[in-house]
């Protein structure tokens, strides 16, 4: 991994001596440590480059609360993970609210601290080169105006990748196989043909949809990779993976892709009959781009082998299916995808789990 640098926040000398000596042993990171919240966000404004902070939540001046509100709220540093130190329940529910990336109980074992605090700088450089491709992308455009047609077209190219392996760094973290984002992504294609939409957004539905679950990369890795049954409180952590995916991917107008990335991100776990999450949208108020990726997520998930579980039949994955219908699923939509069944088979058929994309 290339250089990173840590942000450590605590009132005690020792607890921030102990984390730079961690990180420096293997990883010689540059370990920048406050003792308050406002002398954080003082140092996070002369190293926004900063990979992670490191919070601890009780401190004097300004507390770890209000220092992660600032965070999440400022453009230029929101993205950035935070791992909140905490012994108490109610400290933890109220940090994750605000917008932390995971936390710690106290006292915590080091080892099991950094090797979290490395898998979020990971996404993090993920989403750090995502960005320079966006700005390398737009500033190629411009350069090479009479390669218009040329340009777009490796553009397009492009976005797809860019989509595929930002979605690809949560399918990583959920255990998924590379395969599902991109079978998904055309199942998505298809239906949106059969369904009429222009070439134009048959194609962007192409491109987008793999940003579905983008969100998972903010959800702890403690609920993510749970084995079990999720509890009723951890499951309402999970289903922020929708409204995360959807920070994510905001203000992003001038970038169709995104956009269209925003909306399914957002939409692809609300429900026909209203009942679905994060804002309970019934019926058309569901944007046209989640009522599809719903169809395909779903199917792809039902269909396939997990290391969690067997693929279904095909007859009881379909059964499954039509028993959501005008619940779960637009009725229109599912009956145009069961009665072009063979074109999606044959997708899946292409694009097996084993392929590496």
């Amino acid at each position: 991994m290339e250089k990173i640098r840590i942000l450590a926040v605590d009132d005690e000398p020792d607890n921030l001596t102990l984390i730079e000596r961690a990180f420096n042993i293997e990883h010689k990171a540059d370990v920048i440590k406050a003792g308050n919240g406002r002398e954080a966000i003082d140092l996070l404004k002369l190293y926004p480059d900063t990979d992670i902070v490191l919070l601890d939540l009780n401190m004097p001046i300004m507390d770890g609360f209000k220092t992660l509100e600032l965070i999440k709220h400022d453009e230029n540093f929101k993205l950035i993970p935070v791992i909140v130190i905490t012994g108490d329940s109610e400290e933890r529910i109220k940090a994750l609210q605000l917008g932390a990336n995971d936390f710690l109980d106290k006292p915590y074992n080091i080892t099991e601290l950094k090797l979290r605090a490395l898998t979020y700088i990971r996404v993090k450089k993920y989403n750090d080169i995502l960005k320079t491709m966006n700005q390398t992308l737009e500033e190629k455009v411009k350069e090479r105006t009479l390669q218009l047609q040329n340009a777009l077209k490796s553009a397009k190219e492009t976005e797809y990748e860019i989509c595929l392996r930002l979605g690809k760094t949560a399918e990583f973290r959920d255990m998924e196989t590379g395969a599902h984002i991109v079978r998904m992504s055309y199942y998505s294609q298809k239906l949106a043909e059969l369904y009429g939409l222009s070439h134009p957004e048959c194609e962007l539905l192409l491109y987008a949809s793999p940003l579905h679950d983008v969100g998972k990369i903010g959800i702890p890795d403690r609920i993510l990779l749970k084995p079990g049954k999720l509890t009723e409180e951890e499951f309402e952590v999970m289903k922020t993976h929708t409204t995360i995916g959807g920070k994510i991917l905001d203000k992003s107008d001038k970038y169709d892709t995104i956009r269209a990335g925003q909306i399914i991100a957002m939409e692809h776990h609300e429900k026909w009959d209203g009942t679905g999450y994060p804002n309970a949208l019934k019926g058309d108020n569901i944007h046209i781009y989640g009522r599809i990726v719903a169809i395909a997520d779903v199917f792809d998930a039902l269909s396939s082998k997990r290391v969690y579980k067997s693929a279904f039949p095909l007859e009881e994955t379909l059964s499954i299916m039509k028993n959501m219908r005008g619940r779960h699923f637009e009725p229109e939509l599912l009956d145009l995808f069961l009665g072009n069944i063979d074109h999606f088979l044959k997708l899946r058929t292409d694009i097996p789990d084993q392929e590496q994309v």
